[in-house]
C-alpha cells in the first residue's frame, strides 16, 4: 500500500483527453483498458493513427474487484457514520492493488504517419518537424546527428525469450545535397533497444554506432542503411548503395540503390542523392529469419523482386522490446535529409502511406519559374536561337551564293551587267537540265531573263586572274554594241571571283556541228549550207571591214556557228579568246583556238590578224561541204588532214567528190565546186595568197569571178612546215582548243603538232 503508483499516461482522443490507467499485480506488465485511437487535427500538415489493444481478462478482473469491494462496503457498513471512515480507505487500497513497480507502456502494433504535425516523435541532435508537417533529420550542419523515433517501444518479441515476431515499416525518404553529384554520409531506418543512440564521430557511422561500439554485440541493433558516401573502411561497394547491418557499418548484405522492373526484370538505378522523394519499405518475417528491402521512385508501384533479400538473425538484437525510428549525420558537404510520411505494423504488412497528404520538399536553389514560363520560354527562346541561326545562315548562303566582283572601274560598264542573282535564277540555279554544251571556254547554259521573259544563253567561264580583266570587259562591252544579223548578239556580262559570265541570245537550233556530226539530227541539204556560208561570211566581214573597230574572232569552228529558228548562221564568241592574251609574259606569245582552224603564221609568231580568221574560215567552208572535222581518220589509206585530202582531190580534178556524200548529190555543181576552191584559198598556207572577207562575199554572192588556182603538188601541211622551219610534225596531238606558249625568238612549236588539225 505504501508503494508509489506511477503516473498515468493522457491519451488524446477525438479532441478530448483520457488517460491509459496501469492495472495489474507486481511482476506483471501492463494492459491497456480498451482500445483508443489517437488522431491529431488535420490543420498540422499530416495525420497520426494509433491503435490501441485491450486485453480482456484483466479489465474483467478490475470490473469483479471493483463491484465484490462495493458490496462489501455497503453490506458491512450500513450505518452513516462508519461509511465516511471506512470508503475511502476501500479507495486506498484499490489504488495500491493497481500499482506495480514493473508496469511497462507499449506502442501500438500499427501506425501511419502521412506527414509528421502534432506527432509526438523522440527527437535528438538536428531533427526538427517543419511547420509543414516533414521531418527534418539534418538541416546541413556539418558533422552533426539527428535521431527521430516513435516515442513509445513496440513488443519486438512473443514473450520473454520467444521469437522475435514479423515488423514491416515503408517510408518515402528524399536526401538532398548541394552538389549534384556529391554528398556526405546518408541516413538509415532503425530498431534499437533505446532513443538514445551515439552522437561522437557520428558522420560516417550514420549517427547509429561509434568507432569505439561499432561491431559490438551488445549494441544489440538492425539498421537498413541508405548510405551516400564510400567508405573502404567498411568495405563499401560505392558511394550509392542500400545495406543491411547489425552490430556493425560493415552490412550483412548491400546493393546499388535501385529498382527492378516488373515487366521486363531490368534493373534500373536510382541515385539516392536526387534530390526527390522515393519510396522504402523494410520488411522482417520472423518465421523465415529472411529481411527484404525494396525502393521505387514515387509514383512507381512497389517491384514485387526485392533490392535486397538477406537472412537475418535477428537473435541477436536481444530485447524483448524495441525503438523504431531514423537516424542521419553530416560530415563537411553541405547535406540535409527528410523523412516525408512513415507506417510501421508488428505482424502484418505496414499500411500504405497517403500520398497526397505528404508534405512538399522545401525548394533548392532560385525561386521556380511559373509553369507557363518554364514550358513557354524555353521553346520561345530555342525557337527564337534556331529562327536567328537559319536566318544568319541563308543570309551567309545568299551572299556567298550571289556574291560577285565589282570594281570602280566596272561603273561606267553598268547598264552591260548583269546581277548574279538575275542568272542563277533565270537558269534555275545551272542545273544540268539548262545546260546546252560545253566548249573549249566554259560550259553554256540556257535561261530565261524574268522580268523580261527573254531567252538567253549563259557561258561561264573560268579566269582566276585579275590582269587585263578591265581590258577584257571593255571589250566585251564595245562587242556589246555589234549588231548585225549573222552574229549572236552579245548583251552582257557579270563577274564572280574566278569566274565570269557572258550573256548571249538563245539560238533555239543549237550549234552547227550538231548537224554535221550528230547522226540523231537531219542532215542539213546543200541550200542550207551554202545560205550558212554565205551569213557566216558576211557577219566576219562586218567585223573586220564594216564595223569602228576590227574584231578579230580568233576561234572561228562549226561548234561555234550557232542556227537561229529560220536556220541562219550566226557567228557566235567572238572575241572570246582575248580574255587569255591579256597580262602575259610579252616575250611569250600565247596561242589561242583550236586545232584544226590555226593559220601556220599564228602558230610561228603567235599574233592573231584578220587573214588568220580567214584562215579558219576556209577550213570552216570545207568542214561544211565535205562534212568532215579537220582533223581525222578520213578513210585507211587516205590524208589524216581535211585540207590536204580536199587539195589531192582538187589537183586531180576530183574535188567534187569530196562533198559529203550524206547529200546523195543533191547539190548544186558550181556552188559546190566554188566553196572547195574558195575553202582551198582562204586556207592558203602563204597569208598573202589568202582574200580578204570582202572579196570572199563578192565570190559567194557572185559579184565577183572566182580566180583560178593552179594546182601544186606540195601538200598543205608540206608548204606549211616549210614555212615554219623546225614545225615537228610527228608529234600530232587533237585537243579540240589549244592555248601553248610559243617563243618567237626560238621558232620551235613542239606543243602545236598540227596546222590544219582537228577539234
Amino acid at each position: 500500500m505504501g508503494r508509489a503508483c506511477r503516473p498515468t499516461l493522457p491519451v488524446r482522443s477525438g479532441g478530448r483527453v483520457g488517460q491509459l490507467v496501469p492495472v495489474g499485480r507486481r511482476g506483471q506488465s501492463i494492459a491497456v483498458v480498451h482500445t483508443q485511437t489517437l488522431r491529431d487535427t488535420e490543420g498540422q500538415g499530416g495525420s497520426s493513427v494509433v491503435n490501441y489493444s485491450a486485453t480482456s481478462s484483466i479489465q474483467n478482473r478490475f470490473r469483479g474487484e471493483t463491484a465484490r469491494l462495493a458490496a462489501a462496503v455497503t453490506s458491512r457498513y450500513a450505518m452513516g457514520r462508519l461509511r465516511l471512515l471506512v470508503l475511502p480507505l476501500s479507495l486506498l487500497l484499490l489504488l495500491a492493488a493497481a500499482c506495480s513497480d514493473h508496469a511497462t507502456v507499449l506502442a501500438a502494433e500499427e501506425f501511419t504517419y502521412n506527414g509528421f504535425g502534432g506527432a509526438n516523435l523522440a527527437l535528438d541532435g538536428m531533427s526538427v518537424v517543419a511547420p509543414n508537417g516533414l521531418l527534418v533529420l539534418s538541416n546541413g550542419t556539418s558533422q552533426m546527428a539527428g535521431h527521430a523515433f516513435h516515442p513509445a517501444p513496440v513488443r519486438l518479441r512473443d514473450g520473454p525469450g520467444g521469437a522475435v515476431r514479423s515488423f514491416s515499416a515503408a517510408f518515402v525518404f528524399a536526401i538532398v545535397s548541394n552538389f549534384t553529384v556529391l554528398s556526405d554520409n546518408g541516413m538509415a531506418f532503425v530498431v534499437a533497444p533505446s532513443t538514445r543512440l551515439s552522437t561522437f564521430n557520428a558522420g560516417q557511422y550514420l549517427g547509429v554506432l561509434n568507432v569505439t561500439d561499432n561491431g559490438k554485440d551488445d549494441n544489440r541493433v538492425l539498421f537498413v542503411e541508405l548510405d551516400t558516401m564510400l567508405n573502404p573502411e567498411f568495405q563499401d561497394m560505392n558511394s550509392n548503395h542500400v545495406g543491411v547491418n547489425v552490430n556493425s557499418m560493415r552490412s550483412l548484405q548491400n546493393n546499388s540503390a535501385g529498382y527492378y522492373d516488373d515487366a521486363t526484370g531490368v534493373f534500373n538505378n536510382l541515385s539516392l542523392i536526387s534530390r526527390q522523394p522515393m519510396q522504402f519499405w523494410v520488411d522482417y518475417d520472423g518465421a523465415t529469419t529472411r529481411l527484404d528491402v525494396t525502393m521505387a521512385p514515387m509514383g512507381v508501384p512497389r517491384p514485387r523482386k526485392p533490392l535486397i533479400s538477406a537472412p537475418v538473425n535477428l537473435s541477436a538484437v536481444g530485447t524483448d522490446t524495441a525503438y523504431v525510428g531514423f537516424s542521419a549525420a553530416t560530415g563537411v558537404i553541405f547535406t540535409r535529409h527528410y523523412v516525408l510520411g512513415w507506417s510501421f505494423a508488428m505482424g502484418g504488412a505496414a499500411p500504405p502511406l497517403d500520398t497526397s497528404k505528404l508534405p512538399s520538399l522545401p525548394r533548392f536553389g532560385p525561386k521556380p519559374r511559373s509553369k507557363v514560363l518554364e514550358i513557354v520560354l524555353p521553346i520561345a527562346t530555342a525557337a527564337f536561337v534556331l529562327a536567328l541561326l537559319v536566318g544568319v545562315f541563308l543570309f551567309v548562303r545568299r551572299r556567298v551564293r550571289y556574291a560577285e566582283v565589282r570594281e570602280d572601274w566596272e561603273v561606267e560598264f553598268g547598264p552591260h551587267r548583269f546581277s548574279y542573282k538575275e542568272l542563277y535564277h533565270a537558269t534555275k540555279g545551272f542545273k544540268n537540265k539548262q545546260l546546252l554544251g560545253t566548249g573549249g571556254f566554259g560550259r553554256v547554259y540556257k535561261g530565261v531573263l524574268p522580268k523580261s521573259n527573254l531567252e538567253i544563253a549563259v557561258k561561264r567561264v573560268s579566269h582566276d586572274s585579275k590582269q587585263g580583266m578591265k581590258e577584257f570587259i571593255a571589250e566585251v562591252v564595245s562587242i556589246g554594241h555589234l549588231r548585225h544579223r549573222n552574229l549572236v548578239q552579245l548583251l552582257g556580262y557579270c563577274r564572280r571571283k574566278g569566274e565570269l559570265l557572258l550573256v548571249y541570245d538563245y539560238m533555239s537550233n543549237g550549234s552547227l556541228d550538231k548537224y554535221l556530226y550528230d547522226k540523231t539530227k537531219p542532215v542539213l541539204d546543200w541550200e542550207q549550207r551554202f545560205h550558212i556560208i554565205k551569213g557566216v561570211a558576211s557577219g566576219l566581214l562586218y567585223l573586220h571591214e564594216d564595223w569602228e573597230q576590227i574584231v578579230i574572232h580568233r576561234d572561228i569552228k562549226a561548234s561555234n556557228v550557232l542556227l537561229d529558228g529560220d536556220m541562219n548562221g550566226r557567228l557566235g564568241d567572238f572575241g572570246l579568246a582575248r580574255l587569255y592574251d591579256h597580262g602575259v609574259d610579252p616575250q611569250t606569245t600565247h596561242v589561242v583556238g583550236t586545232m584544226g582552224y590555226l593559220a601556220p603564221e599564228l602558230v610561228r609568231t603567235g599574233k592573231a590578224t584578220p587573214v588568220t580568221d580567214v584562215f579558219a574560215f576556209g577550213v570552216f567552208v570545207l568542214e561544211v561541204t565535205c562534212g568532215r572535222r579537220p582533223l581525222g581518220c578520213i578513210a585507211p589509206d587516205e590524208q589524216n588532214v581535211l585540207l590536204d585530202w580536199v587539195q589531192e582531190h582538187e589537183r586531180k580534178g576530183a574535188g567534187l567528190d569530196t562533198v559529203d556524200p550524206r547529200l546523195c548529190g543533191k547539190y548544186d555543181a558550181d556552188e559546190a565546186r566554188l566553196a572547195i576552191r574558195l575553202g582551198l584559198m582562204c586556207a592558203h598556207p602563204l597569208p598573202d595568197a589568202r582574200p580578204g572577207m570582202r572579196q570572199v562575199v563578192q565570190y559567194l554572192e557572185g559579184d565577183a569571178p572566182m580566180p583560178e588556182v593552179a594546182p601544186t603538188y606540195v601538200s598543205y601541211t608540206m608548204l606549211a612546215l616549210m614555212q615554219n622551219e623546225g614545225f615537228d610534225s610527228f608529234a600530232m596531238s587533237f585537243p579540240s582548243t589549244v592555248t601553248s606558249g610559243v617563243s618567237p625568238v626560238s621558232g620551235a612549236f613542239s606543243d602545236v603538232s598540227g596546222l590544219s588539225g582537228g577539234r
